[in-house]
């Protein structure tokens, strides 16, 4: 039987306070993690966005004010501890971090290189910190501080970096198994040693990325929450807590909006068929979620997801009726510049596609696809997807759908490229009392 090796993560908020920190040390020794990984305290990665944007557009009492609150912080989280050789390594990453300020206060610019820096601080600080109180909680182990940088190597797309799967195995036969390792969650290095992010919340996709590369036998992901639940519970009052799930079914809800797991987390894991595991640090017996690659109990409807400020673009060409090449040269745009497509429906001469708000503060992309054809944008919409099994042979669903939802409006739906979603756009004000009433009628009373 191959022994145990766990990888076990950290949210912001389980690294928020000392005594956070003890319960996740605690954690950590009752269940033999190998790799701890942990995310900056909650709220530093944040401010440090605003350092970095202050910085650059000449804001200099307000950065410093903010960096100081920074250090304050993390200062105060550290002389709770018994005296310790860290001190000084963290005042290294102050002045760090000073250096990253003024540069680019000087250069009135945010490079995304720069942006990748200053931003890795956070998790660099909470690990450092994170590593005393384990040591304080596994005296007799040798518990040692990892730079995440040194075995998560990536490509040089700074801001949402690419791992490199093969050099990241590569690093991880280093690691000594006599030893339990802390590291830093959403960083990484490229192959010139620059350090890069994988983009926001990609601390879950960090852990999944050592425990392929340890070939773990289970990944931990240690949050505020109990679980992963059928509905967010800030929408509806009465969701419930899923035992257990598959990997098809998880990949999707993070996809379309669940936010207890970063999207990208559930690829490393297939690819090694490592369980994985969600729990809350602050109710450590609670059952909590599996994810595994199958599962007895295969319900019709999951999970309700929701993915905000959703913007609908139509683009149109007549001149491709009959003509080929149209959907090509569109696709094309959207992989040369990185925007990714939550759903499509074609006709001849037109393809609508549903992206997150923000693409649109990408000018080139979108004057790119008006060179192609018309463009219609509209906004205010949410994405509401169901998760399940088997959704295409489930007859009455449709029927059960457009029932629970005659007084709203859909403004386009999405069935056939997965059986495992069913999704549909509505305006952002239809969104709750949708997903409310389809929780009941498909999950509360089935259930």
């Amino acid at each position: 039987m191959k022994p145990s090796v766990v990888v076990s993560k950290f949210g912001g908020t389980s690294m928020g306070d000392l005594s956070a920190m003890e319960r996740s040390a605690g954690i950590c020794a009752e269940k033999n993690s190998f790799v701890i990984v942990v995310s900056a305290t909650s709220g530093t990665t944040d401010k440090l966005v605003q350092v970095a944007r202050m910085a650059s557009s000449g804001q200099e009492e307000e950065c410093a004010s903010l960096v100081l609150s920074i250090k304050d912080r993390h200062k105060t989280l550290l002389n709770q501890l018994p005296k310790n050789d860290s001190a000084e390594i963290l005042e290294s990453y102050f002045t760090e971090l000073d250096l990253l300020v003024q540069n680019i206060s000087l250069l009135k610019e945010l490079t995304p290189k720069a942006h990748d820096h200053v931003l890795s601080l956070g998790e660099r600080m909470s690990s450092l910190i994170f590593t005393e109180v384990l040591r304080l909680k596994l005296p007799q182990k040798s518990v040692v501080l990892l730079d995440a940088r040194t075995i998560i190597k990536t490509d040089s797309n700074f801001g949402k970096a690419m791992p490199l799967i093969s050099e990241i195995a590569k690093a991880c036969k280093k690691l000594d198994s006599n030893c339990v390792y802390v590291t830093q969650g959403f960083i990484g290095s490229d192959l010139e040693g620059n350090t890069t992010i994988l983009g926001r919340g990609g601390s879950d996709y960090s852990a999944a990325l050592f425990a392929e590369g340890v070939n773990a036998t289970a990944l931990e992901i240690w949050t505020d929450v109990a679980g992963v639940a059928t509905t967010d519970p800030r929408l509806c009052p009465n969701t419930k807590i899923i035992p257990e799930i598959s990997y098809a079914e998880a990949g999707e809800m993070a996809q379309y909006g669940a936010k207890i797991l970063h999207p990208a987390t559930i690829a490393p894991a297939v690819r090694k068929s490592i369980p994985v595991f969600v729990g809350s640090t602050f109710d450590k017996d609670s059952p909590g979620t599996w994810i595994r690659k199958t599962v007895d109990h295969q319900p019709a409807v999951r999970a309700i997801t929701k993915r905000s400020h959703q913007v609908l673009l139509t683009i149109s060409n007549p001149n491709m009726l009959n003509a080929y090449g149209f959907m090509g040269e569109i696709f094309g745009l959207f992989g040369r510049h990185r925007v990714s497509v939550d759903c499509v429906t074609t006709s001849e001469i037109s393809i609508a596609v549903t992206v997150d708000r923000a693409t649109l503060e990408n000018t080139k992309f979108i004057s790119d696809l008006e060179s192609v054809g018309k463009i219609d944008i509209e906004t205010d919409y949410a994405l509401i997807s169901l998760i399940g099994n088997d959704l295409f042979n489930r007859a009455s669903l449709a029927k059960t759908i457009f029932t629970s939802l005659d007084e709203h409006s859909i403004r386009m739906m999405s069935l056939g490229a997965s059986s495992y979603n069913f999704n549909f756009l509505v305006k952002e004000a239809d969104a709750t009392p949708s997903i409310q009433k389809l929780h009941r009628t498909l999950i509360e009373m089935i259930n």
